[in-house]
């Protein structure tokens, strides 16, 4: 496994719902990002949910290990974003706008997303881990 990782809201999710192997990629892995987006779309869950108080304590929990860093938007995190959007747009794909921001983290930042969404396939470039099909893939598409 890639010594950087990152999460995607999905496998966040299914972290806490005890996915064995959401946890055995995350033991294995010297670094764990969380994008700024994927923290958007958790706090967003959270406040719909019934257990908005819990969960923002497990979040909190989990950002505190010396492993995992929240990744912000940055430059070059909004270049590759443009990138992937100005691709997606002339192959004729679309998938939705928050995991364009999250797959140009994972490029950006030069780690292996981890994810149970088929449509990142789309994305040409991003590494993942496709827990959808327990496969592992460092692909290039």
């Amino acid at each position: 496994m890639n010594s950087r990782i990152i999460l995607d809201t999905n496998a966040y999710s299914e972290l806490f719902r005890g996915d064995q192997e959401v946890l055995d990629v995350l033991a294995s892995a010297k670094e764990v990002l969380l994008p700024v987006t994927v923290m958007g779309e958790l706090l967003a869950g959270f406040k719909m949910g019934t257990r908005e108080r819990k969960n923002r304590q497990e979040l909190k929990r989990f950002l505190s290990k010396p492993t995992v860093t929240v990744h912000p938007v940055t430059e070059e995190v909004a270049d590759v974003y443009a990138d992937i959007v100005s691709n997606l747009r002339a192959s004729g794909r679309k998938i939705p706008t928050n995991d364009i921001w999250i797959a140009a983290h994972a490029m950006a930042s030069g780690a292996v997303l981890i994810t149970y969404d088929a449509h990142f396939k789309a994305v040409a470039g991003l590494r993942r881990w496709d827990l959808l099909s327990n496969i592992a893939i460092s692909q290039y598409s």
